[in-house]
């Protein structure tokens, strides 16, 4: 599929296009030419060129906690059975945090195997969800 079929066009309530996302090959190749135009053009990535975690945005997570059990920080990978008692700790972290949320969602991605981790906290209990790593097909 060329990468110009793969644009996708945002638009507004009345149908309008208002942004357009190109996927981030094109961008690479767009970038040296087009990237002086938008200064903000790549949030939330890191000198080194990664996706920085959401570290401010999980601190007001937890800043506001006043669930009816304490925060756990352990996370574990049912895809590959990695498993750790704190993501923030120790070198080599094999978990990432994608995103969290104050509506109580935090979000892990498994470095060893792609599978994403999501842990919803309710009030009174905690439900875990993941999504393992799809297979490329040749």
């Amino acid at each position: 599929m060329p990468e110009s079929s793969s644009l996708l066009f945002v638009t507004n309530a009345e149908g309008r296009p208002v942004a357009v996302q190109i996927p981030f090959a094109l961008w690479k190749r767009l970038e040296a030419e087009a990237g002086h135009l938008l200064p903000d053009a790549r949030p939330g990535f890191g000198k080194n060129g990664r996706v920085e975690e959401p570290l401010k945005a999980f601190d007001e997570f937890l800043r506001y906690w006043d669930f009816r059990y304490p925060y756990n920080p352990a996370v574990s990978c049912p895809h590959c059975g990695v498993s750790v008692t704190d993501w923030r700790e120790g070198e080599g972290r094999p978990f990432r945090l994608t995103n969290a949320s104050l509506g109580g969602l935090l979000v892990f991605r498994c470095l060893k195997c792609n599978t994403t981790i999501r842990q919803k906290h309710f009030k009174d209990h905690v439900a875990y969800e993941f999504t393992p790593p799809h297979k490329r097909q040749s």
